[in-house]
């Protein structure tokens, strides 16, 4: 008996010219992973450098995975750190798309993508071959190649050692898609918080416009929908429009604000 998957869905949207659309979801709930696929989102945002599960917590990502399988979303993974165990332990689990955080250097990126695959720019990759969750535990048809095809490895730009290496990294094989990061950029530019500062800005610019020269896919965090349809005409390809944490608090705020009644006892 063999089985076969899906296509991951984030990287053929990106491979297909299109705009891949998601959420970052700050309860790292399975319900909640499963509603967001049933809204039709292309992928959930699952961010594990700055809360959620261990990423070595196999059992919980796996509820995580299982979820988003259920109604076709796919999960968008933000490592730690960018240990190559690591990475190979995410895909292991099932893991078909992540990215690094805090990268400075391409040798680093280089690294964790020849990690995630099994043949790397025509050499032997690093990564490991055995029977885990990804394979289906040995059952998986033409595992290696379609692993090698689905697997999507991305970086984080908000570093500002990144920023100026941005050429190097954006050189990297099988390197795909670059996330631009100015809240950690605002802070190593000296200005945190203010993204409107002309250096973030400028920083932002380098690796929009170095993005798009090398044809690797820029992804981003929308702030509103204006700013959203702003950066798909600037060229991003992958938006996160909001987190569940923004979206609970937005609409539970109107709905006391409009509260006209009493709330306190005589």
């Amino acid at each position: 008996m063999t089985i076969s998957e899906p296509r991951n869905g984030l990287r053929a949207r990106i491979e297909d010219g299109g705009v891949a659309l998601g959420v970052l979801d700050s309860t790292y709930d399975p319900s909640m992973v499963e509603l967001y696929g049933e809204l039709g989102l292309d992928f959930v945002w699952l961010d594990m450098e700055h809360g959620g599960p261990d990423p070595w917590d196999g059992a919980t990502v796996e509820g995580l995975l299982r979820a988003a399988e259920r109604t076709g979303i796919e999960p968008l993974v933000r490592l730690p750190d960018t240990d190559p165990t690591l990475v190979r332990k995410a895909l292991d689990l099932g893991v078909r798309s992540l990215f690094l955080p805090r990268v400075e250097t391409a040798a680093e990126v280089e690294a964790a993508v020849r990690s995630a695959r099994f043949r790397y720019d025509g050499e032997p990759g690093d990564r490991g071959l055995a029977a885990p969750r990804a394979r289906r535990w040995g059952l998986k048809e033409d595992y290696v190649e379609a692993e090698d095809r689905e697997t999507l490895v991305g970086t984080t730009v908000e570093t500002v050692e990144a920023v100026e290496n941005v050429e190097s990294i954006l050189d990297v094989p099988h390197l795909g898609f670059v996330f631009i990061g100015p809240l950690d950029l605002s802070v190593g530019l000296g200005h945190p918080g203010e993204l409107d500062h002309p250096a973030v800005q400028d920083a932002v610019e380098r690796v929009r416009t170095a993005a798009l020269e090398a044809d690797v896919p820029v992804g981003g965090l929308g702030f509103g929908m204006d700013d959203v349809n702003e950066k798909v005409g600037d060229g991003y390809r992958i938006l996160n429009l909001g987190s569940t944490a923004g979206a609970v608090q937005s609409v539970v705020g109107d709905w006391l604000d409009a509260y006209d009644g009493p709330r306190e006892g005589s």
